[in-house]
This record gives C-alpha cells, sequence and structure tokens, in this order.
C-alpha cells in the first residue's frame, strides 16, 4: 500500500526516509508511527497500512538514520544484538527533532486533513511520551514503552491526549517503572493508562512470541478511539451497518454486501461455526450459503443499538419460517415449516468506513426448541418464550429454576 518519501532533517544534517502509507480515499488526518528497536521493518509497514485502513496518513520515519539508514531487522538471536546496539546509540533528543521533521512534512502533504498524532512500541512509545511533551501533537499512544518513567519531569508540558499501554510481566517495564509513571500521570484528565495482566513485551505485535490477541484487540480498540475522539475522521457507523444488512437480507445482492467489507473480511455466527475467513471464502459462503438460503419472510426486528468508535452491538429478534434448508443457521436440518423468533446479538467490527468482521449470537437450543427437534422436558432451555420476554419484560421470570418457589418466603 506505501511508498518511501525523503523527510529532511530540521538541524540541516541530511535526509532520511520514511514509509507512508494513505488510506484508499486518498485523505486523512497524520499519523506517526514510531518503529521498535528493530528499524522500519515489514512488522511497521504492516502496522501502517493497518492504520491507513482505519483512515490514516500513516508516515513512519526511519529514526535510526544517524547511525545507519533502512535499518530493517527480524527478530532472531542476531538482530536482537545488533537492534539493542541501535537502541544504545540513539539519541533521543535527535530523534524527537526528526519526529518533528516528519509533523511538519506530513502536514504539507496534501493527503493531510487535519489533526496529527503519533503512536509508538518499545522505543517508539518512549519517544511517543517525549512527542506529547515537546511536540505539537493532538494525541499520542505508546504500547509497552521503556524508560518512560525517567521523564515524568516533562509531564507538565503535554498538550494532547496521551495513551499508554502497558504488559502486567513487562521485565523492560517493571512494576516499580509503572507505579512511578501511575504517580505522575494517571489523575491528569488527558491522560489515560492501562495495563493488561498477565502478558509481556510485544504483546500486540502479530507474530511475536508474546502475542496475546484478545490483550492487542482491546487495546486497539482503546487506541482507534482516542484517535478518533482527538483527530477523526469520523464515520456514521450505524448507517454503514444498515446498507451492509439491506443487501444481505433487503436486495440480497452478494456483490453489494461485499463491497461493504473491507478487502479481507471475516463472519463467525458463533454457535454454528458458520461463516468465512477471507474475501474468497466468505463471498463463497454469502453466495451459495447465506444470501439466498434466508426465508422470503425474514425478519429483523431491532431493539438496542450500542454506537462505539470502531464498532456496533445491535440487539435484534430474527424471525422467520423454517421453510427450507438454512444452511449458516439450521445445517442439514430439512424445513420444518414452523416459525421461529429468536433473540440475536451482533458484535459487528469496522476498520475505516468498512465492516471488518461480524461476531454473531444466538441461542441455538432456542431455536431446536422451536422447530421440533428438541424436547425442552426437563432441560433448561426455552423455545419462542426467550423472544417474547424480550419484548415485554413483565412476562414471569425464573420459571425454568426450580428452586425458585422455595425461595418466595425467604428475606
Amino acid at each position: 500500500m506505501g511508498i518511501h518519501i525523503e523527510i529532511s532533517a530540521k538541524d540541516g544534517s541530511g535526509t532520511f526516509n520514511g514509509y507512508l502509507a494513505i488510506p484508499a480515499v486518498g485523505k486523512g488526518p497524520g499519523l506517526i508511527l514510531l518503529q521498535e528497536i528493530f528499524g522500519v521493518n515489514s512488522t511497521m509497514r504492516q502496522i501502517a497500512d493497518y492504520y491507513a485502513e482505519e483512515g490514516y496518513v500513516v508516515l513512519v520515519p526511519d529514526l535510526f538514520w544517524r547511525q545507519e539508514a533502512n535499518v530493517e531487522l527480524g527478530y532472531d538471536h542476531e538482530s536482537w544484538q545488533k537492534a539493542f546496539g541501535f537502541f544504545q546509540g540513539f539519541d533521543q533528543d535527535k530523534g524527537i527533532e526528526d519526529i518533528d521533521a516528519a509533523l511538519s512534512v506530513l502536514r504539507q502533504r496534501e493527503e493531510f486533513t487535519s489533526g496529527a498524532g503519533v503512536l509508538g512500541f518499545c522505543l517508539g512509545a518512549r519517544m511517543a511520551y517525549l512527542a506529547a511533551c515537546r511536540c505539537d501533537v493532538d494525541a499520542a499512544i505508546g504500547y509497552y514503552g521503556m524508560g518512560i518513567e525517567n521523564h515524568l519531569d516533562e509531564a507538565d508540558n503535554i498538550r494532547g491526549r496521551l495513551v499508554l499501554h502497558f504488559a502486567g510481566d513487562d521485565e523492560f517495564c517493571p512494576i516499580a517503572a509503572r507505579n512511578d509513571i501511575h504517580a505522575a500521570l494517571e489523575a491528569r484528565d488527558n491522560v489515560e493508562l492501562y495495563t493488561y495482566p498477565g502478558v509481556e513485551h510485544a504483546f500486540a505485535r502479530l507474530g511475536s512470541e508474546h502475542y496475546h490477541k484478545p490483550s492487542a484487540l482491546v487495546a486497539h480498540e482503546r487506541s482507534v478511539a482516542v484517535l478518533r475522539k482527538t483527530i477523526g475522521p469520523h464515520y456514521n457507523l450505524s448507517y454503514l451497518w444498515d446498507k451492509h444488512c439491506e443487501y444481505e437480507f433487503d436486495t440480497r445482492n452478494v456483490d453489494d454486501t461485499m463491497a461493504t467489507m473491507v478487502a479481507e473480511p471475516y463472519v463467525n455466527h458463533i454457535p454454528t461455526l458458520t461463516g468465512g475467513v477471507g474475501y474468497k471464502d466468505l463471498y463463497r459462503f454469502y453466495k451459495h450459503h447465506f444470501v439466498d438460503s434466508n426465508p422470503a419472510d425474514t425478519t429483523l426486528i431491532p431493539i438496542s443499538r450500542t454506537i462505539g468508535d470502531t464498532q456496533i452491538v445491535d440487539e435484534m429478534l430474527f424471525c422467520f419460517t423454517h421453510d427450507r434448508e438454512i444452511d449458516w443457521l439450521l445445517p442439514g436440518i430439512a424445513p420444518t415449516g414452523k416459525h421461529v423468533e429468536i433473540p440475536f446479538v451482533a458484535v459487528v467490527k469496522f476498520r475505516g468506513d468498512k465492516l471488518y468482521h461480524e461476531h454473531i449470537y444466538w441461542d441455538q437450543a432456542s431455536v431446536l426448541v422451536q422447530i421440533g427437534v428438541l424436547d425442552p422436558t426437563g432441560l433448561p432451555v426455552a423455545g419462542r418464550e426467550t423472544a417474547a420476554k424480550l419484548l415485554d419484560e413483565t412476562l414471569p421470570s425464573n420459571e425454568l429454576m426450580p428452586t425458585w418457589p422455595s425461595s418466595a418466603d425467604k428475606d
């Protein structure tokens, strides 16, 4: 996705490279992405492309250029040794000057709209903190930074918003350092500090032996939420999701449905493990097993919608007559002609203005009871009653609990 550009040092000592990734729409707020100690390698370029999908014009400056231009290391033992050598020889004050130069170049790009943030990992996290203190940035975000505790005397200079993500078991930022950082920063209204228990340094780097997907996902959501609030871009996620559902259930057009999604999306219907990962499999799923497999009377009745900065959580009733085999919902079960009403929850994640994934939840036991293939006698399951009570909360509760009557006279 990206290209390489030249950045002129502010002290006149030369030029250095930066990797530039631009969103598909061709413009957006600016984001300076700051490297780990391994240079501007494939990992950093992939992260830049990822944030470009989120809607940002991303520039990754080569911070080691004063020692050696275009450092690009892997994660084997020899690369680690070289990386620590560059880290030990790094002049962070000059590094901040180079970040400031990159910010200037970014703001002059025609793709840049307004607002600029910095985001860094490892060494880059410390530099993001220092950029928040010394540069004109609207937001600064750091993942598992090292040495921030040595620069807390600069915190009064922070003008934008600062977010720091810490690994609970990070040997490079131990608990004593985190305690100092919390003591100095946590009371500030423009600072957010998060610690992820039980994870280690590099928990957000895909492919790392310490990669922890749940923590990485939560941290990313928090990071993008701060960027959205401070520099944008702002999307009407509700409208985008409604159009996606329109193409799925009303016009039943697979190509239009896929056009609302990122290049490599995925869908996971949790109870039946149906859906698809990646464009090819998801297109196949939609075309042959979903869009035209839904009964003609399929109806979605909205109950509630929660809209975040990066995702929507939709609560609804899914209603249909089982007049055909429904591969994704009732795979392998012949039509029964029964009418079904079930509560649905959809967790819909976006990247920029495109859907990235859908996690869809429902009570499969309730479906099986309603079509008559599961006898609920003696089992803690219900049929259409689950949908009815969602619409009318005054309907009886606790009728599946044999012990409920025994507590009537208890305090």
